[in-house]
């Protein structure tokens, strides 16, 4: 420090520091805010709008039903070269029978007449309109790397809110313009208060969300999964997946019975290929023998029977119930059509309970109608601080230069705030690795080339226009 450089002038500079990430966060993250937001607001009312898409199949025989074996089979021979995936346990005596046919990594789902058998839609499970937004979602339809970019993305939005936090809360005893916008004023005061007092209300939900939803993403996820497996020693099958490419994995192995597994993994022996050349025939009858002792268990809807596979060596039934708290896993006795064994949500492993519990609220699921209008407020807050934060940027950027606020060479980091980017960092690698990144393009190349430094602010004289 300096002589001439006092408190203030310290706290001005480290203010103006903090600022300048947090602008560097909002112009990469400022897009896909805007699309998670809008695409989870839709995502948001699942349990409304499939019901009504479907609603052609909520009632569509009176007559009494066919054997659950004879429903499989008719559908087999609709979408000929698959395998039983899934049974779903129709909602109503008058509902469509919905059933889930497999072949690889694909799901096909077969709506048919359960009294005559008259295939009614067939349709594949990700072509399907939620699962569409869900992949927009998460992903953007780009598999693995839409799925990393959504992770860095959302990395860089929780440093962008913590900056956020900082940046506007009240440093006296006004309220106005924090708590509560100024609504009499207009200009650049209006849309600051918009973007402040919307921010301070959602940050605190919109952070949640977004931790929330990192078990979905490739790298965070993975890591998570690895942490799972060596740290709680789960037996239990993880019921969330990490990405599309997981899924895909996942469902194959549904799709393949235990014998074809079997048949796989002897490849290198002859007597385990002649003896594995064919999979096992699955009896269907089971589905007639079983289907009455699963509905007696009262799971939560949907409720899915799926026979044995390279993933689950037994008929199974499990509820599919998008509060994950609801859901339990069944193992049945193919012969006498009985429950052997029942797994709730309260016996999985603790991680995999708190895991359960922020998916369900990220999906708005846990509680029900609060958990969507609580949610539905985030996501239409934060389009509010995208559409202000764009409108206070246009209206100030000086010309020629992005706007960014200027900052000196020898500008000094708050030691609280050097912390939280080394925890930010840790705890999330991928915007670790960005920031290192963005600071070594930044200090070597970025400072070296003058027009590159004019446009970005990285001069050493700091005008006024650009204080907060």
């Amino acid at each position: 420090m300096t002589p001439r450089e006092s408190p203030s002038t310290r706290r001005r500079d480290a203010y103006r520091v903090l600022w300048r990430w947090h602008f560097y966060a909002g112009v990469f993250c400022l897009p896909f805010v805007l699309w998670l937001a809008c695409t989870g607001l839709v995502y948001l009312f699942k349990p409304q709008v499939e019901p009504w898409l479907e609603r052609a199949y909520a009632h569509v025989a009176d007559a009494p039903a066919q054997p659950v074996s004879a429903q499989v089979r008719a559908a087999l021979a609709a979408v000929p070269g698959t395998v039983l995936n899934a049974y779903e346990v129709p909602a109503s005596p008058h509902a469509a029978a919905r059933i889930l046919l497999g072949r690889g990594g694909d799901v096909t789902r077969v709506y048919l007449n359960p009294s005559s058998l008259r295939v009614l839609h067939v349709v594949r499970e990700n072509d399907r309109f939620m699962r569409v937004i869900f992949y927009l979602h998460g992903e953007l339809m780009l598999g693995t790397a839409g799925s990393m970019l959504v992770e860095l993305a959302a990395s860089w939005t929780i440093l962008l809110l913590l900056t956020g936090l900082y940046l506007w809360w009240p440093r006296g005893r006004r309220i106005g313009g924090v708590l509560y916008p100024r609504l009499g004023e207009k200009g650049r005061v209006f849309w600051r208060d918009l973007h402040a007092v919307t921010g301070v209300w959602v940050s605190l939900f919109a952070l949640f969300l977004l931790v929330s939803g990192l078990p979905w993403a490739k790298s965070w996820g993975g890591l998570l999964r690895d942490a799972r497996q060596s740290w709680a020693h789960a037996t239990a099958v993880q019921d969330w997946t990490i990405g599309s490419a997981d899924e895909r994995k996942r469902i194959a192995e549904a799709n393949t019975p235990p014998d074809e597994h079997a048949m796989h993994g002897n490849m290198d022996g002859m007597h385990g290929m002649a003896h594995h050349a064919m999979p096992a025939n699955v009896d269907y009858t089971v589905l007639d023998r079983v289907l009455p002792a699963v509905m007696a268990e009262r799971l939560a809807p949907p409720v899915l029977i799926a026979p044995p596979s390279a993933k689950r060596p037994a008929w199974t039934a499990r509820s599919d119930a998008d509060n994950r708290p609801l859901r339990a896993d069944l193992t049945l006795d193919p012969v006498h059509g009985t429950v052997t064994r029942r797994v709730d949500f309260a016996q999985r492993p603790l991680l995999d309970r708190l895991i359960g519990y922020g998916v369900a609220v990220h999906e708005g699921a846990l509680f029900p109608p609060l958990n969507q209008i609580l949610s539905a407020f985030t996501a239409v807050g934060l389009i509010t601080m995208v559409t202000s934060a764009t409108v206070l940027w246009w209206r100030r950027r000086p010309a020629g230069t992005l706007g960014a606020p200027a900052t000196q060479h020898a500008s000094r980091y708050a030691p609280a705030f050097v912390v939280m980017l080394c925890l930010l960092g840790l705890l999330l690698p991928l915007l670790g690795a960005s920031m290192l990144l963005v600071l070594a393009i930044e200090r070597l190349w970025l400072r070296r080339l003058p027009r590159a430094r004019h446009f970005l602010g990285l001069t050493h004289h700091v005008s006024e226009a650009h204080e907060h």
